[in-house]
This record gives structure tokens, C-alpha cells and sequence, in this order.
């Protein structure tokens, strides 16, 4: 039986973890067994620039912050080796990173699952979001699909005029 200390700083952690689940957009749960030290500080660098807050996480502590945040159906990946990534705004930057660690780690470092906006996703789900195209990617791509027309139409009355000249 944990002392009376120990249950209140559990307590507390599980509280604050519950309100980090629930003010976050996205989240990723990872199995961290066999990443290099190394490794792993480069994945935390890179996490913590892009605004992603990651850290080792107890299972059942996860388990209990997850159930009062209100996102259900994570349990099944608790179990192991787990470390979690939030992120607060942006929904493909946690997936993108975590991701191309996964693939770089050659099975050393493994997506489980994660959740957007309260809602479990799956492992592959997680692999769709991380091979989306950045923001300002797709952002540039809807400024020329927006352009392309008007440009083609600047062109026609460009030669329309140049014949009847």
C-alpha cells in the first residue's frame, strides 16, 4: 500500500496529465524500448522546438488521466514501455516527427496509437497524419490552385488582344 504522500503526488500528476489531455489537439502514444540515449535526445530536441511536450508516462497513470479527460479507447496500447507526445495546436507535427523516428529506429521505437481532439486514432492513422503535407505546404497549394484560374484567364484576353492588334 503507497504511503499517503506518494497517493497525493499520484493523485495530483494524474490531474495535471488530465488537463494536459484535454487542452490538447493531438496526442501520440510511442514504445520507447531500444532507442539509443542519443537518439532520443535528438526526438526531444526536435519535439520540444516544434512545441511538442513528450515524456515518459506510467500506464495505469495514463489509464486513469485518459478516463477523465474523456478519451476512450487507448487501452488496449498501455502496456510496456510508453512515452507520450502532446501537442497543443498542431496535429501532424507530433505524428511527423514520431514517425520518421520510427522509421529511422528500424523497430526499436514504435507508434501504438494516439487521439486528436479527444478521439482515439489508430497506429495507421497516426502514419496518414504524419504524411500529410506541412501547413504552409498546403497553404501555398491552395494559394496557386486559387491563382492558377485567374492567371489562365489573364493569358486568353493577352492573346485575344494580341490578335485583334
Amino acid at each position: 500500500m503507497p504511503s499517503e504522500k506518494a497517493l497525493q503526488s499520484k493523485q495530483a500528476f494524474v490531474a495535471e496529465l488530465a488537463e494536459k489531455l484535454k487542452n490538447s489537439a493531438c496526442g501520440v502514444i510511442v514504445d520507447y524500448k531500444g532507442i539509443t540515449v542519443a537518439d532520443d535526445t535528438q526526438l526531444r530536441k526536435g519535439l520540444r522546438e516544434a512545441g511538442v511536450d513528450y515524456f515518459v508516462v506510467k500506464n495505469t497513470l495514463l489509464k486513469r488521466a485518459a478516463e477523465i479527460a474523456g478519451i476512450e479507447g487507448i487501452d488496449d496500447v498501455l502496456e510496456g514501455t510508453t512515452a507520450l507526445a502532446l501537442a497543443k495546436e498542431d496535429i501532424i507535427t507530433a505524428p511527423k516527427l514520431l514517425y520518421k523516428q520510427e522509421e529511422d529506429s528500424q523497430g526499436s521505437f514504435s507508434i501504438k496509437k494516439g487521439f486528436v481532439d479527444g478521439k482515439a486514432i489508430s497506429k495507421d492513422e497516426v502514419v496518414a497524419y504524419a504524411k500529410l503535407p506541412t501547413k504552409e505546404t498546403l497553404l501555398s497549394q491552395l494559394v496557386f490552385m486559387l491563382q492558377s484560374p485567374i492567371q489562365k484567364l489573364a493569358i486568353a484576353l493577352s492573346e485575344i488582344e494580341k490578335k485583334q492588334a
